[in-house]
């Protein structure tokens, strides 16, 4: 089983490693940089390369990086678009240095505009990003999202669509958040609602599109679009949902990322725990 959370990234970037490595994962997600602001200066060349080595050391990979929150590739704001392409072409070339797999992105905000518009938006954006490091072997994850406020990526029909447009199709795919499908009123907490969901990328996307599944549980009821995770088990999706997911044989050698609360020291070791004792 590849398993790992989401680390903190206090302290310099190798740490995440070491940090990961205690846990007893062997896959992360971090993210690069502070996610709340925009960047302010790159990671020091010597940083990344005991970034790279303690990776190597220790076997983690693949390695997923999760963009910034700030950025928004569907924004209808001239200035707010522009500047979260150049922000996302900076991350991927320095993801592609530090030897990421993967960067993870919500797929953005139509801000009230209209879901094709945000979604032409989205399209365009992610074409010009990738055109400009065309040299990068990064390849980029659209999550599904709960479907609060304007959000885009709350049904596998925005991913479709929007994969239909992307020139690289090689370097695409799929993050699937399990709060989020919850949240979005996909009722996996249940064997048929799983399956269905299951059919429904299956159809229209098919399954090898999904590369990386984010292991939450939901704190807040099904449909109800508030994007709140859980501890494994102790959210509306449940022990035995739980457990449904990570043992479903469509699921085999997906890497498993958590993002649970970090409410305690010990929350990611409990949480770890709780997913090893769910597997079979």
């Amino acid at each position: 089983m590849l398993l790992g959370v989401h680390v903190s990234g206090t302290g310099k970037i190798y740490e995440t490693v070491e940090r990961a490595h205690e846990l007893g994962c062997n896959t992360m997600q971090i993210f690069s940089r502070n996610p709340q602001r925009w960047r302010v200066d790159f990671l020091n060349p010597d940083d990344i390369a005991e970034f790279n080595r303690r990776r190597q050391d220790f076997k983690i990979a693949p390695l997923f990086i999760h963009i910034p929150y700030l950025i928004n590739l569907a924004s209808p704001e001239p200035r707010l678009y522009d500047a979260s392409i150049e922000a996302y072409i900076e991350d991927i070339l320095e993801a592609h240095i530090l030897k990421a797999d993967y960067i993870v992105t919500h797929m953005g905000s139509h801000k009230e505009t209209s879901e094709k518009l945000g979604i032409k938006r989205l399209v365009d954006a992610l074409n010009t990003i990738m055109q400009r490091t065309k040299d990068s072997k990064v390849g980029i994850l659209l999550e599904n999202t709960s479907g609060s406020g304007s959000w885009l990526g709350y049904k596998f029909s925005h991913h479709k669509e929007i994969i239909q447009g992307i020139a690289q199709k090689n370097r695409i795919g799929l993050c699937l958040d399990t709060a989020h499908a919850y949240l979005a009123g996909y009722d996996i907490a249940a064997s048929s609602g799983l399956e269905a969901m299951l059919e429904e990328i299956d159809r229209l996307l098919g399954m090898a599109i999904v590369k990386l599944i984010h292991l939450n549980d939901a704190k807040d009821k099904l449909g109800s679009h508030r994007d709140r995770h859980e501890h494994i088990g102790k959210g509306n999706i449940g022990l035995a949902g739980m457990k449904r997911i990570i043992n479903h044989p469509k699921f085999k050698d997906i890497p498993l990322i958590l993002e649970t609360p970090k409410d305690s020291i010990d929350a990611d070791r409990l949480n770890l725990r709780t997913v090893k004792k769910l597997a079979q």
